[in-house]
């Protein structure tokens, strides 16, 4: 049994030595291409890198529109790092003809894999080129309002008004509705307010008014709009329509709600809601 375990740990030794004999063997043979690949992918990383940064803040101090910024930013980068990983599969020894085959099948393979990525990529340039939005537009999308962040290869990111982080897929996008609220700069709001049958009319109609004159937010031209739209089950109701800024619809909106509320209550006009009235009949034996 001794002599077995001598003999197994000799061949072992014997092994070892002749792996450890071929990996020296291969270090002096292509350890120097291996380095400089190394050092090819490291190096080039890190520039790949830094003409991004270059090429962005050269644009940035262009004035080059943010949306178009954040696009090419990331195809850039790509781009580079494409180049150096090539660079240093060549500085191994591959054949640069011996890429194209490779090269072509994992393209197919990928293609095949991410039919709907590159649809998100064709769709993120449809957005670059015909522009229905850009960064920092107020939008509508997907049953989502908000804010874009930003325009990427395959996905645009938007911040709902409740401060919510949505990331849409390029694709959905240009295959549904846009709604863009800041595209003309100023928004209608389409208010509604209800009065009493007994309440006068035309007092109402120089309530609101009033209320939407001392409201600086809202612009002077177009003109803002009061005037009867319904005769409702309950309530005479009033169409209350302001022009403003994109940027100041919500804090207004939420504005013109309080104070036509708290212009009612001083002026004595009373705000009606639904109700009921049950007639008991008793019935005669």
């Amino acid at each position: 049994m001794s002599h077995m375990k001598i003999f197994l740990a000799a061949e072992l030794s014997d092994t070892l030595d002749e792996f450890f004999a071929a990996l020296v063997k291969y270090a002096q043979s292509y350890g120097g291409q291996i380095l400089a690949a190394l050092v090819i992918l490291v190096l080039g990383r890190w520039l790949a890198q830094l003409l991004t940064k270059l090429a962005k803040a050269s644009m940035t101090k262009a004035k080059t529109d943010p949306t178009l910024v954040t696009f090419l930013d990331k195809l850039i980068y790509i781009t580079l790092m494409a180049v150096v990983i090539i660079s240093a599969l060549i500085k191994l020894g591959v054949s640069p003809n011996g890429l194209y085959a490779p090269l072509g099948a994992a393209g197919l393979a990928i293609g095949l894999g991410l039919q709907g990525g590159f649809s998100n990529f064709a769709a993120g340039m449809l957005i670059i080129f015909f522009r229905p939005f850009k960064v920092a537009d107020l939008i509508e999308i997907s049953g989502s309002v908000g804010t874009v962040r930003a325009i990427e290869l395959f996905t645009t990111t938007i911040v709902t008004l409740d401060n919510k982080t949505v990331i849409i897929p390029n694709s959905d996008l240009t295959s549904g509705k846009i709604i863009n609220y800041t595209e003309t700069h100023t928004l209608r709001m389409d208010l509604v307010f209800g009065a009493s049958y007994r309440d006068d009319i035309d007092l109402v109609k120089s309530i609101c008014m009033d209320v939407l004159r001392e409201e600086k937010r809202i612009c002077e031209n177009p003109a803002p709009f009061v005037g009867v739209i319904a005769h409702a089950d309950s309530s005479v109701n009033y169409a209350v329509r302001p022009w403003v800024n994109a940027d100041d619809y919500w804090e207004v909106y939420f504005s013109v709600h309080e104070n036509i509320k708290k212009a009612f209550d001083k002026n004595g006009i009373t705000i009606p809601f639904p109700h009921q009235e049950v007639y008991l009949h008793k019935a005669e034996n």
